[in-house]
């Protein structure tokens, strides 16, 4: 067994990616504090061909260098909007017809594994705040929430590897 090259990998180029059928879900961040969580998200966004990134509120937006460092240019290949108002981009996404899903532990949250896919469908998948989570507000205004099952004592994951988690399993429910 050997490491594969990167020219081996068969990436998209910048144009490529833009070009390529995307799946028809956009990320939230509500409120999120580090640019590098924002531009992990970014890249993982790149690695499964999600259509867009909103970022609101506090949450930092290109060009930033902390974005940057853990992008690795995926905040140029997705595209992205900035929101004052995380309420404003629920706003957007209802009137473009996506069905809106806060990735947090609620009251009938659905777990992950559980979740159903409607590839006719478009979804928004809201990711919060580092220690207060999705707002209670936003929350109120989704059409259900998703939650990652954890068996430890943390029941909390950094929101780049809740990103990975949710993207990875929702693109491979989508692409069977």
């Amino acid at each position: 067994m050997r490491k594969l090259r990167n020219e081996e990998l068969g990436r998209k180029s910048i144009e490529e990616f833009k070009n390529a059928q995307k799946l028809s879900i956009i990320v939230v961040l509500d409120n999120v504090r580090s640019a590098l969580n924002v531009g992990s998200v970014f890249r993982t966004s790149d690695a499964f061909l999600i259509e867009s990134v909103f970022l609101c509120g506090i949450t930092a937006y290109p060009p930033n260098p902390d974005i940057h460092k853990t992008a690795l240019g995926g905040e140029n290949t997705v595209s992205w909007k900035y929101f004052k108002d995380t309420l404003e981009a629920l706003e957007e996404l209802k009137e473009l017809g996506f069905k809106i899903f806060a990735v947090e532990q609620t009251e009938g949250s659905i777990s992950l594994p559980d979740f159903s896919i409607d590839k006719s469908q478009k979804y928004a998948l809201i990711f919060g705040h580092e220690v207060d989570g999705v707002d209670q507000e936003v929350i109120l205004k989704c059409d259900g929430s998703i939650e990652i099952p954890q068996w430890g004592s943390k029941h909390s994951l950094n929101i780049s590897v809740s990103t990975g988690i949710v993207l990875w399993e929702i693109a491979n429910k989508w692409r069977q």
